[in-house]
């Protein structure tokens, strides 16, 4: 019975991506090793981001202000909308100084094999912002459900008189761009490509 909450702990820190059984038990056993205030600041911190977080109305992305800093930003050029499949992938590109456009964040990429297709994504917001915009990156990760989106999208976008690029990327296919230096992204950005339905 005292393991109980030990193996809830587990069980629980296991149920995050990339951390499986071992990385798990490693961090539930240094969770006990630490002060009780550390473990409470952790506690806090998590249950601030699930009460003070939330996605931007607009693009997506994770913001405390409805509408989003990416979307209020007047210094954003409004012709450029750069499409990522999940929050986190904006940082890295962010990060490379290349990219001053807008953002659109899908929540996922499509993935028949995990039930998760166009109704399953932002998908139409995305095309109710279009008014404007002259170039859309598509800026998916390298794998199979990434490029499937990619020319899902392309060929959706092909109706429109506008320009549709994807990055040229510098990394093996089944990469993410999350795990991607700000070198390699940022001559992806500068190197992307057109697509062509």
């Amino acid at each position: 019975m005292a393991l109980d909450p030990l193996k809830r702990l587990i069980t629980e820190l296991g149920r995050l991506p990339g951390v499986g059984p071992k990385t798990a038990g490693r961090l539930a056993h240094h969770l006990l090793r630490v002060p009780p205030s550390e473990a409470e600041t952790l506690a806090a911190a998590i249950l601030e981001v699930k009460q003070k977080l939330f996605h931007c109305s607009r693009c997506g992305a994770i913001t405390d202000v409805d509408p989003c800093a990416f979307c209020t930003d007047p210094e954003r050029d409004d012709h450029l909308l750069c499409v990522v499949e999940q929050p986190f992938n904006i940082d890295p590109i962010e990060r490379t100084g290349e990219f001053s456009g807008r953002y659109h964040v899908l929540q996922g990429a499509l993935s028949p094999l995990r039930g998760i297709g166009p109704d399953q994504l932002a998908i139409p917001p995305l095309f109710d912002r279009l008014e404007g915009v002259e170039e859309v990156i598509l800026a998916t990760n390298p794998n199979v459900e990434g490029e499937a989106t990619a020319h899902y999208l392309a060929r959706r976008l092909a109706e429109r008189s506008l320009r549709v690029t994807r990055l040229a990327f510098g990394m093996p296919v089944g990469g993410d761009i999350e795990y991607t230096d700000e070198v390699t992204l940022s001559r992806s950005l500068r190197g992307r490509r057109d697509l062509h339905s």
